[in-house]
C-alpha cells in the first residue's frame, strides 16, 4: 500500500515542490481547497478531502477536514484492533501531515480589523489536523512549517525518518498550536478592556 499525504495548508511556499517529490517517491496526495487547485494547476495527481470523506465542504469552508475518514486515518496506530477499525470502516491510514494555519496573527494586526474579520481567522481544521498528527508522531509526520520540507524529503529519499525526527517535527507542531492559540486567547481577552 502506497503512502499517504494530506496537505492543507495557507502558506503554500514550496507546497508544489514537496508534493512534487512525494509523488516522485509514490506518495498518494489528498488536499483540501485551495491546496488541491494548486497542485492540478501544476499537474499534480491528488485527491480532494471530499474524495476522501464523502463529504462536500460545508458552513463556507469552516468544514472540511473534521470527518473520521481523514482523522481515523491520521490517528490510528500500528495495533490489530486500530487497523481492524480503520479496515471495518474502508479507511485508509494517513502518514503524512502538512498544515499551515490561516493568518490570524497578520489579520488582527490590520488597521480597522473587525472581531468578525479575526474569528473567521481562527482555524479549528487545521489546527486538528496538526494536533492529531503531532500526537501519532510515533507513525506520522507532522509538517507545519515549509522549512521542514527539504529535510523531511531527505530523510524519506534516506529511509533515515528516526523518532528524534518525528518528536521534534511533533514538538514544532504543538509550539505552532500553542502560540496560535495563545494568540487568539490574548486577542479575545483584550477587546473593550
Amino acid at each position: 500500500m502506497s503512502k499517504r499525504a494530506i496537505l492543507s495548508v495557507y502558506d503554500k511556499t514550496d507546497i508544489c515542490d514537496f508534493a512534487h517529490e512525494l509523488v516522485g517517491m509514490g506518495w498518494e496526495l489528498i488536499a483540501s481547497g485551495g491546496t488541491a487547485r494548486m497542485l492540478r494547476k501544476v499537474g499534480l495527481p491528488v485527491l480532494d478531502v471530499a474524495e476522501v470523506t464523502g463529504a462536500p465542504e460545508m458552513l463556507g469552508g469552516r468544514v472540511k477536514t473534521l470527518h473520521p475518514a481523514i482523522h481515523g486515518g491520521i490517528l490510528a496506530r500500528d495495533l490489530p484492533q486500530d487497523t481492524a477499525d480503520l479496515s471495518a470502516r474502508e479507511i485508509k491510514p494517513i502518514d503524512l501531515v502538512a498544515c499551515n494555519l490561516y493568518p490570524f496573527k497578520e489579520t488582527i494586526n490590520q488597521p480597522d480589523v473587525t472581531v468578525d474579520m479575526a474569528v473567521e481567522q481562527i482555524d479549528i481544521g487545521g489546527v486538528t489536523l496538526l494536533r492529531a498528527a503531532a500526537k501519532n508522531f510515533a507513525r506520522v509526520l507532522v509538517l507545519c512549517d515549509p522549512a521542514d520540507y527539504d529535510p523531511v524529503l531527505e530523510a524519506l529519499r534516506e529511509d533515515s525518518v528516526d523518532s528524534p525526527l518525528r518528536r521534534e517535527l511533533a514538538t514544532k507542531a504543538f509550539a505552532h498550536t500553542r502560540d496560535y492559540d495563545a494568540a487568539i486567547t490574548a486577542y479575545l481577552g483584550g477587546i473593550n478592556k
